[in-house]
């Protein structure tokens, strides 16, 4: 295809994708997904990647990690043990300002280590719970949950997809050790300051609230709860192991996208109901992933993306590289959402000569390509689903300029506080 024609090629494909999730966000209806698989087909369509070629686009790592950690996730989720957690917490705090704070933490964390998309599915029972104790805010609480369940996922690659797909293919030797390491003190820090600044924002007073959850009542099957525990668990110890393996120079599992996916089929036998757990496996995400890969592929190849990347500053590993992936990181991911601006920065910065030694850079890239998800509602896919369920539940809504209002101040002080802890 001549340069030209990969060009305008590139161009229509990335048009039909902002397009489409321009629209998915009036039209909730409308499955990401689905976007992606037609932005996929125009991709294979105009030539940009050959059908024979397209197989070899798709990272299977990243499809199997998807796959094993829906399963435990779902699992945890189906048998109630990720609402007995919540409401545990929930029990805990005895006025609104640490319940605020505190449940600021409680979604981040649980975002950390069970995806933020899932987190966003169970967390709207939570947040109008919460809302009600602090005064019928249920904006306040909604919102809360939105910029918390974001901000927490940057801690751990199991957070979100972009970490997911930035730890398999950025070719960092511990990815989990170095999310946690780096990341873990500015998430919590950010996660405390958040819960503040809610608190702040909408005057929530300092009163007395009671207890409003039984934390045995949100279990509704003890066995697949312990499964689902033991599961989760020996996964991140895997995780674990595993990076202390590849430090110190040990025979270790360097698809680590398996670990997940071998943990799920250890107790898929085991649980009550394996049929009801298959369904729990988003399929959609994981069509999403791969048609992004192709999609992706296709972009990088068209000569689009780096066009436009030469009108900023020149970049090298060595000099601005942080500061530009920040600015990128924050504006692209508005436009095309996080994953895919995720996906095509990977493949920039290794154009660049980036390897998994710039540890600092790859999670620069994680990081600010998930906080850039607390700008505008299009920002993260756990965005539109919280508020979708605020609307059709409980018939109240936040608006685009409303969360852009209120989620500016968020994206601004915590990025001030990762930096230096990337920088360092």
């Amino acid at each position: 295809m001549a340069v030209l024609d990969a060009r305008l090629g590139g161009l229509v494909v990335s048009s039909l994708l902002l397009a489409g999730l321009l629209i998915r966000g009036r039209y909730p209806n409308v499955p990401v997904w689905s976007v992606m698989m037609g932005a996929m087909f125009l991709t294979l369509s105009l030539g940009l990647v050959a059908v024979d070629e397209a197989v070899a686009a798709i990272d299977f790592d990243v499809v199997f990690f998807l796959i094993g950690m829906f399963a435990l996730v779902g699992l945890a989720e189906s048998s109630g043990l990720l609402n007995y957690m919540a409401s545990a917490a929930l029990s805990v705090f005895k006025n609104a300002h640490t319940m605020v704070v505190g449940f600021s933490l409680v979604f981040g964390v649980m975002a950390a280590f069970f995806v933020n998309d899932t987190i966003a599915l169970m967390g709207p029972p939570i947040a109008v719970l919460l809302a009600r104790a602090v005064g019928d805010r249920y904006e306040a609480s909604f919102l809360l949950l939105c910029y918390a369940i974001t901000v927490g996922s940057v801690m751990t690659p199991l957070g979100n997809p972009q970490n997911m797909l930035i730890a398999v293919q950025s070719g960092m030797t511990t990815p989990f050790i170095a999310f946690l390491t780096r990341l873990t003190v500015p998430t919590l820090a950010s996660l405390l300051l958040l819960g503040l600044y809610i608190i702040k924002v909408y005057r929530i007073e300092r009163k007395v609230v009671a207890t409003v959850a039984v934390p045995a009542e949100a279990l509704t099957s003890k066995r697949d709860a312990y499964i689902a525990a033991v599961g989760i668990s020996s996964t991140v110890l895997a995780l674990l192991v595993n990076d202390v393996l590849a430090a110190t120079g040990q025979p270790h599992i360097s698809n680590r996208g398996l670990i997940p996916f071998i943990a799920a089929a250890a107790v898929w036998p085991f649980v009550s109901n394996p049929r009801e757990l298959l369904s729990r496996v988003d399929f959609g995400t994981v069509l999403f992933f791969i048609s992004m890969f192709i999609t992706m592929d296709g972009v990088w190849r068209s000569g689009l993306l780096q066009e436009i990347l030469a009108f900023f500053p020149k970049t090298s590993l060595e000099g601005d590289a942080i500061f530009t992936t920040v600015f990128a990181s924050l504006a692209f991911s508005q436009l095309i959402s996080n994953v895919p601006f995720a996906k095509l920065y990977t493949e920039y910065l290794k154009d660049l000569g980036a390897t998994g030694l710039d540890e600092k850079l790859w999670l620069t890239l994680a990081t600010y390509s998930t906080l850039a998800g607390n700008l505008t509602i299009l920002g993260a896919a756990s965005n539109i689903i919280v508020l979708e369920v605020l609307e059709k539940r409980y018939k109240q809504t936040i608006s685009f300029w409303r969360f852009l209002k209120v989620g500016m101040p968020t994206v601004v002080f915590t990025s001030a506080i990762y930096l230096p802890f990337l920088l360092l």
